[in-house]
């Protein structure tokens, strides 16, 4: 049997404007310099982290920073440059809306459009040059690339006006790993006409595979997690458990790490225990799956609530204190 029985969508139908007709809510502005003043952010567990992040560089282990594209919309991009910079972090994993602000900032130094302006005249997310990450993402299967890596080597070799505010790109020239970690049907890029399904999955579940690399390598490393509530919980999940089922096979182990969750949720009680399923915390999957489910067998868990436009400002300016 050839072809599904159900009626599909035709996308040679839409309308698709340019980005110079969109009002940005994000300006070039939003964007801070490394000597900005940010918002106050203290914990005490902030001087561990960096600690940590220092003792694991020493050892060669992983320093992994999965992320929602919330941290990059609050400005933090060169505070994240200058920590890949720096040798902090050695691997990045972001979800697809991530690609999208990298990119449309390095291109046009704005991002971000209102929901509910665009949604109304169907015209949110159906913006020409946005789309042309879809045509990277095609090339990256084809040249057998990660989608992360592509997108990074496009914005690199690009003339882009604000290239240097790309955190994709800078990874792409230090040899950073970044990987981008799609649903389909979760971005604006899938509801555009040049969309390939195959060529999406392919390039992203190369990426996961590259995580999952270096998952295997966290033992005596750390994992950090902004604001990301279900790709970074579940995407690690996953590179773990495969991680752990070689390292057991050479009677080795994948335990004995740090995993720390900057987020805006409150979490009541002790982070490092489950809430029972009759509460509504139980399902913020960050808190069981990060802070207590997988650091339990050795591993250690912090959580650090505040605004990423803060927190991150501050967690780098503990590391370069040590260094």
């Amino acid at each position: 049997m050839a072809g599904s029985k159900y009626p599909q969508f035709d996308r040679s139908r839409l309308i698709i404007k340019p980005l110079a007709e969109r009002v940005h809510d994000l300006p070039l502005t939003r964007w801070m310099s490394l000597d900005e003043p940010t918002a106050e952010f203290t914990h005490p567990d902030l001087a561990t982290i960096a600690q940590r992040l220092a003792a694991a560089k020493q050892k060669k282990a992983s320093r992994i920073l999965m992320m929602g594209a919330h941290l990059l919309r609050a400005g933090t991009n060169r505070h994240i440059i200058d920590m890949m910079e720096r040798g902090a972090i050695t691997h990045i994993a972001m979800n697809g809306a991530g690609a999208i602000h990298d990119y449309e900032v390095a291109r046009i130094g704005a991002t971000t459009e209102s929901v509910a302006r665009y949604i109304r005249s169907g015209e949110f997310g159906l913006w020409k040059e946005t789309g042309e990450l879809n045509d990277w993402i095609v090339e990256a299967a084809k040249l057998q690339l990660g989608l992360g890596e592509n997108v990074g080597r496009r914005i690199e070799e690009s003339n882009y006006p604000h290239k240097d505010l790309s955190v994709i790109a800078a990874a792409y020239r230090l040899s950073v790993p970044i990987t981008v970690h799609v649903g389909i049907g979760y971005d604006i890029l899938h509801e555009h006409p040049n969309c390939d399904g195959a060529g999406l999955g392919e390039a992203s579940y190369r990426d996961f595979l590259i995580f999952a690399a270096a998952v295997e390598n966290l033992e005596s490393g750390v994992m950090l997690s902004f604001g990301s509530a279900i790709m970074a919980p579940e995407v690690y999940l996953k590179a773990l458990a495969m991680s752990r089922n070689v390292a057991h096979q050479h009677g080795k182990h994948v335990r004995d790490f740090t995993t720390a969750v900057f987020d805006l949720v409150p979490i009541q009680g002790d982070i490092h225990h489950e809430l029972t399923k009759a509460d509504p915390g139980y399902y913020f999957r960050p808190h069981k799956t990060i802070l207590v489910r997988t650091v339990a067998d050795g591993g250690s868990s912090f959580y650090f609530c505040g605004d990423h436009r803060a927190t991150f400002p501050a967690l780098r300016r503990a590391y370069v204190g040590l260094v």
